[in-house]
């Protein structure tokens, strides 16, 4: 992983467009390609990001940007959807770069645990028919909470999580992408499934045609749980 921290501009282009104006920030380029850009401040969330699979590459400005103070360009390009990011670098104040090793993964808490164990023993409530291939999938980038089978032959990969936020979108994308290479599970759809989603994660999830699924937890472990249902 490489930290650098730099006076920079960031602009990205693809489905949407963004622009950050020039200021101090963090860059995070990570092992598996993707770029982060942080502020000090807004938590955990970066301003912008480019997630794998991607490429960063070096370019020399050109003489109007090498004129206004820029001395190095970073063009991070998405293999798949095309949309780059591109990073104008004015000054850097630190470069670092940290070997991190295999991450052994998050390790659920209680709640999250259970939620995945259950929907484990209730796929229908994801869909009708599914079957259940196993929990906690291995992959190259850590496990995937369930792999289920559709009538179809297709797969599914569900993501759980108690509180469903961007972070967990980004990770079940990264899942997908990964799955999706391997002819044996191809084609692969994701759902994203909490006990509380955030409209952030939503409309992130909806626009990368992952489906949302919020979880009745009370419910699934047979106690009444107060929120209205049909039937």
């Amino acid at each position: 992983m490489r930290l650098v921290i730099a006076r920079c501009s960031v602009d990205y282009t693809g489905r949407l467009n963004a622009h950050l104006p020039l200021a101090t920030r963090l860059l995070v380029h990570k092992g598996d390609g993707s770029l982060l850009v942080h502020s000090d401040g807004g938590s955990y969330k970066p301003l912008n990001w480019m997630s794998p699979p991607c490429r960063l590459v070096t370019e020399v400005p050109d003489e109007d940007s090498a004129s206004a103070g820029v001395i190095e360009q970073w063009r991070v390009t998405h293999a798949k959807t095309g949309d780059a990011l591109l990073v104008r670098i004015y000054e850097v104040l630190h470069d670092s770069a940290h070997e991190l090793g295999v991450d052994p993964g998050l390790q659920k808490d209680g709640v999250e645990a259970d939620l995945q164990r259950l929907l484990a023993e209730q796929v229908e409530v994801i869909g009708e028919d599914l079957t259940l291939v196993r929990r906690e999938f291995p992959t190259a980038i850590g496990p995937v909470d369930l792999l289920l089978r559709d009538p179809a032959g297709g797969t599914v990969a569900v993501e759980v999580k108690r509180r469903g936020d961007i972070d967990g979108v980004e990770q079940l994308t990264r899942y997908l992408e990964l799955l999706g290479r391997d002819p044996h599970l191809a084609p692969v759809r994701g759902v994203f499934a909490a006990q509380e989603i955030k409209p952030q994660a939503r409309v992130l999830a909806t626009d990368r045609g992952i489906h949302c699924v919020t979880l009745d937890y009370e419910g699934m472990k047979g106690i009444e749980s107060g929120v209205p249902r049909l039937f």
